[in-house]
């Protein structure tokens, strides 16, 4: 029998940057509509998952190709809140509720209210739905407010007529996770060189790029 030729021959590591986002709220409210929306710019109104799913797609953020591996969770029931195991994998999250469910509302809210004082990470909050305005059961100002409790941005859209408001959620959630790293990254370097003037001595010694901390 033939060797297989594909065997033994290593993938190459994408070295785009990767940014991990999942996508949480109750069952009905629209996450998976949201998702394929930004990925694909279609709209699919009917899903059935019965597991979460994950989406890789590599999307221009600034000018910058970034790798997003996006997480659509899929809760059975509205008493299902996300496991750790999920905050410990994301860099950032996407709370969805639906504007005619108030259900939903409170569940997102329970969500923040488990990651308290535990899980720091960028947040936007997305109410969905904003085209059945007839069967709203959660208004504009208190999903003002309750992003104001949660320190983060705050949207109302409709998966299914909207494209560019949706995919600028998941954008600047992105931009926020890079800022964020951003700092870490300068943090750490000030720490490990002893500050910004530790840093300047540095080079004033001559010692050449290679010397400094990596990645």
């Amino acid at each position: 029998m033939s060797a297989n030729p594909i065997r033994g021959i290593r993938r190459k590591k994408s070295s785009l940057t990767e940014v991990k986002i999942a996508v949480l709220g109750a069952p009905g409210v629209g996450k998976s509509a949201l998702t394929v929306r930004f990925l694909t710019k279609r709209y699919i109104g009917e899903y059935d998952h019965q597991a979460e799913t994950r989406y890789k797609h590599e999307v221009m953020v600034d000018s910058e190709p970034i790798l997003f591996e996006i997480l659509d969770t899929c809760p059975k029931n509205d008493e299902e809140l996300p496991l750790n195991d999920v905050y410990n994998w994301a860099d950032a999250l996407v709370l969805v509720f639906a504007i005619t469910d108030r259900r939903s509302f409170n569940y997102v809210r329970r969500v923040k209210q488990t990651m308290l004082d535990t899980f720091e990470m960028p947040v936007a909050l997305v109410a969905n739905k904003a085209d059945m305005v007839h069967l709203r059961q959660v208004s504009t100002e208190e999903g003002e407010i309750l992003a104001k409790d949660f320190e983060c941005c705050f949207t109302e859209v409709a998966a299914a007529e909207q494209v560019g408001q949706i995919a600028e959620v998941f954008l600047e959630v992105c931009r926020e996770v890079l800022s964020v790293r951003r700092k870490n990254k300068q943090s750490l370097l000030d720490r490990m060189l002893g500050g910004k003037t530790a840093v300047v001595k540095a080079y004033a010694r001559g010692k050449s790029d290679s010397a400094l901390p990596k990645d």
